[in-house]
């Protein structure tokens, strides 16, 4: 009985270490593989850490961010659903969300710089709020008598685990909305999708897609040239239009200018089949849009209304004319498109290659919080003070015009990155053991200086004064 009582006293603490948050051993969120071919970026300026991201998994899974603590962002985007739901709306706090929940996988890699399905925020940032400060989905809205954003800063205040890791993320305790945005921002831009079998056919063909991938069956074969041409030949014709909206390799929308695409032509509202939306027209990227096992990760559409992907191919079979929606892509506005079944077929087996492995699994974007709810940090305190890269110099602070950085008995290369206080990127370059920066045209303030080891990806952080 006693061997038995160690052996559970081992095993966990083993768990309890492995959900551990040690701030020497942070997740790899800010230089993961992206295959060369993947171009498109709405990152702007808020730019990944790896102390960002992390903060923003902590804030991602925590319920405590809804007002009746049983809500958290990983409520309605599930790590094993593509970071979508799988109910066509989803639970908040006070009800049913009035969309269906958008799967978050390779946001990031979009021209799109405007988020939810009516590109009503204008950036990813602006986006990441909106959830906590609504009255339905998580409950601080300021109104309806719900409490505001401040008192929800003022709960995490008091925990013992906020203000250490927003030190982490941005070198300064102090909890703030613009910090929630950009830490929830960078964890879900880190949520990326590339193993794909077709990245690995895409790769073999040096990206040319229609070439016939060697590890892809006929029938995705054939898949695939319809989906990018529109016909089995290498003619564009008036057959599947697919890419002319999700444009491969990214399988993002092309532009802002996509338009409305409801059954016949008409968007409905949830739970109102007879009134018309014509607001929704953003999309996820078709990246993932099945699970692993071929089954749907979520229910498509904005409304959630279609139920397989035979039902999407449907869909489009359908759409048109333009009469009940003066706002249809003008794509569809000459009918519905005329397509055999096996065509459909084959683009459906070719969707499915496009479904990754790794992002359903990786712990990095898994659930920090240990199964009695609390959260385990290692080495956070005074993160931002010289405790990792050691005998960095860097004077006069305050500084006027010219900034010095030297660090002492290496031969590496490092990155160094200055940020306002609230974590915006102001500038980023590699530098040596030591180098000289004009900040003369920096505002007067308070910044911190950040300094990445190539190497070890051991870091340096602290505040500095610029006068």
């Amino acid at each position: 009985m006693k061997k038995t009582g160690i052996y559970i006293a081992f095993f966990s603490l083993l768990f309890l270490l492995s959900s551990a948050i040690d701030s020497n051993d942070l997740f790899n969120y800010e230089n993961q593989f992206i295959p060369d071919y993947i171009t498109k970026d709405n990152t702007e300026s808020n730019f990944i850490s790896d102390e960002g991201a992390t903060l923003g998994r902590v804030l991602f899974y925590d319920k405590m961010l809804s007002s009746n603590k049983s809500v958290a962002c990983a409520s309605c985007h599930l790590q094993e659903r593509a970071f979508g739901d799988t109910a066509r709306q989803s639970i908040g706090v006070n009800g049913l969300t009035e969309r269906h929940s958008m799967r978050l996988i390779n946001s990031r890699f979009g021209k799109e710089t405007r988020f939810f399905w009516d590109r009503r925020a204008n950036s990813l940032e602006d986006q990441t709020i909106v959830p906590i400060k609504d009255h339905l989905e998580m409950g601080f809205s300021g109104n309806n008598g719900d409490q505001g954003i401040e008192e929800l800063i003022a709960f995490m205040s008091e925990t013992d685990y906020y203000p250490e890791l927003f030190d982490m993320a941005f070198g300064d305790p102090l909890i703030s909305e613009t910090g929630i945005q950009l830490a929830l921002a960078q964890f879900i831009r880190s949520i990326q999708s590339f193993d794909s079998r077709f990245d690995e056919g895409y790769a073999q063909v040096g990206g040319d897609p229609l070439i016939d991938f060697p590890n892809f069956t006929n029938i995705e074969n054939k898949g695939k040239k319809l989906y990018v041409s529109g016909f089995e030949s290498d003619i564009v014709g008036e057959g599947f239009r697919c890419v002319q909206c999700h444009v491969l390799p990214e399988f993002s929308i092309v532009d802002e200018g996509t338009l409305s695409v409801g059954n016949n032509g008409v968007i409905s509202v949830i739970g109102s089949p007879n009134e018309v939306d014509l607001s929704n027209n953003r999309s996820p990227s078709l990246r993932d849009v099945v699970n692993p096992d071929g089954t749907l990760n979520t229910p498509l559409m904005h409304d959630g209304s279609i139920n397989t992907l035979g039902g999407l191919m449907a869909h489009y079979s359908t759409v048109g004319p333009a009469q009940n929606n003066p706002e249809l892509d003008i794509r569809l506005q000459n009918g519905p498109l005329q397509i055999p079944q096996d065509e459909k077929q084959a683009v459906i087996a070719f969707l499915k290659t496009l479904t990754g492995v790794n992002v359903y699994t990786d712990e990095k974007w898994s659930d920090p919080f240990n199964e009695d709810g609390s959260l385990s940090l290692f080495d956070l305190v005074g993160f931002h003070e010289n405790k990792h890269i050691q005998n960095v110099s860097y004077y006069p602070n305050p500084v006027i015009n010219d900034f010095n950085i030297e660090i002492k008995n290496t031969n590496t290369e490092f990155v160094l990155s200055i940020l306002s206080i609230d974590g915006q990127q102001i500038l980023s370059k590699k530098i040596g053991a030591r180098t000289k920066l004009d900040l003369r045209h920096l505002s007067s303030g308070i910044y911190v200086l950040k300094i990445k080891d190539l190497n070890s990806r051991k870091t340096f952080k602290a505040k500095f004064i610029k006068s």
